[in-house]
């Protein structure tokens, strides 16, 4: 049997609510700020570390953020040296999923890109556009709320970008899109976590509110669309200890919430799910049963 066929066998899958998506994200925007802010650069996503490091999680809680947010942004430096950004900046670029702006403002901070960042959260917008005046890029960064699936955009961008997004789409859908809204010989780049083994499937899915697919899945979806595979890095190792780090910040803000006597922005359900959580997506992503890959695709001139 297909391998992909055979993870959607395995777990039984259900329809995908999309609707529950903006849902979902509406009620983490101040979790999400709480953990990953104050910005003006909020990212919500995996972030990077060095080969084999396993930082000391017996440190300052403050320590831990910033650990945490440094490895964030390392991840997209990582992305924007792999995709060749420094050495051909994209002038346009179509930020996908764009959560509360991290990357947005990323990509106009360090490139100078002019960012139209699409969320399917209302309540991000005027979030996005706050952080985006706070960090100057006003003029650069452009939120708009849509789901990007409907998008109807031709040749507007030179790049596009979806990191840990594409997992809430339709690929094919996705693609087709993206392939519409470049500009001939544009690329679009991705991070995403991709199954390997399905009995773990649903539990992700579940728990994220997503749907993850397989590594082939996106190839094909992306041959359809007229795009070539360019890079593809398996970045799972390099990864996995973010697991670690958020599950001893968790258990760090419940520990001050008792300490204080006071409880903290985050639900203390939530909190204590996150620890527990975290602990499992760890061994996950530690034996690839789950993989983070950085993938490049460019769109072909047969395309243009």
């Amino acid at each position: 049997m297909d391998h992909d066929l055979f993870i959607e066998a395995a777990v039984g899958r259900t329809t995908f609510d999309q609707e529950q998506v903006p849902l979902y994200y509406t009620r983490k925007t101040a979790d999400i700020l709480h953990k990953y802010g104050p910005g003006p650069r909020v990212h919500f996503h995996m972030g990077m570390f060095a080969a084999g490091a396993a930082p000391n999680t017996t440190v300052a809680q403050r320590v831990l953020k910033q650990r945490i947010l440094d490895s964030q942004e390392a991840v997209l430096d990582h992305a924007a040296q792999l995709w060749r950004v420094p050495v051909s900046p994209p002038v346009s670029l179509l930020d996908i999923g764009c959560g509360l702006g991290g990357g947005s403002l990323y990509w106009a901070q360090k490139y100078g890109a002019a960012v139209t960042g699409v969320t399917v959260t209302a309540d991000h917008i005027p979030v996005i556009a706050d952080l985006a005046r706070q960090a100057g890029v006003a003029d650069l960064v452009t939120p708009v709320l849509r789901d990007v699936q409907d998008l109807k955009d031709e040749r507007l961008y030179d790049a596009a970008v979806a990191i840990e997004s594409s997992g809430y789409m339709d690929r094919e859908r996705l693609f087709a899109v993206v392939a519409k809204a470049l500009k001939p010989g544009g690329w679009f780049g991705i991070q995403e976590h991709f199954l390997c083994r399905p009995e773990w499937t649903e539990f992700v899915d579940g728990y994220y509110k997503t749907r993850l697919g397989t590594l082939s899945e996106y190839i094909a979806a992306a041959h359809a669309a007229g795009f070539e595979l360019e890079e593809d890095e398996d970045i799972t190792d390099r990864v996995a200890e973010f697991w670690v780090q958020s599950m001893a910040w968790s258990t760090a803000e419940l520990e001050q919430a008792e300490r204080r006597g006071s409880p903290s922005p985050i639900a203390t359900d939530r909190l204590t799910e996150s620890a527990l959580t975290h602990g499992k997506l760890f061994r996950i992503w530690r034996d690839h049963a789950i993989e983070t890959r950085l993938l490049l695709f460019r769109l072909g001139e047969r395309s243009a």
